[in-house]
């Protein structure tokens, strides 16, 4: 079961990166969507959902907003 979960941490963990490409238009759509990237990511590999989603949403909302025309 560990050998599975250590598989499958790095893949899911690169599948959430992935999805914070879609960045959102605003800052609370930013926010929504990195933190739910970032609460599946911590559900898949183990760790805490809600630091997962904190993580997620304040790097999805730095990254849009210092690389604008990335997200969009």
């Amino acid at each position: 079961m560990h050998t599975i979960q250590r598989k499958t941490a790095p893949a899911l963990a690169a599948l959430a990166l992935v999805a914070l490409a879609a960045c959102g238009d605003t800052i609370p759509e930013q926010a929504l969507l990195g933190g739910g990237a970032g609460a599946i990511t911590g559900a898949a590999v183990g760790g805490s959902v809600i630091t997962g989603a904190a993580v997620g949403a304040a790097g999805n909302v730095v990254y849009c907003q210092a690389y604008p025309s990335r997200c969009n």
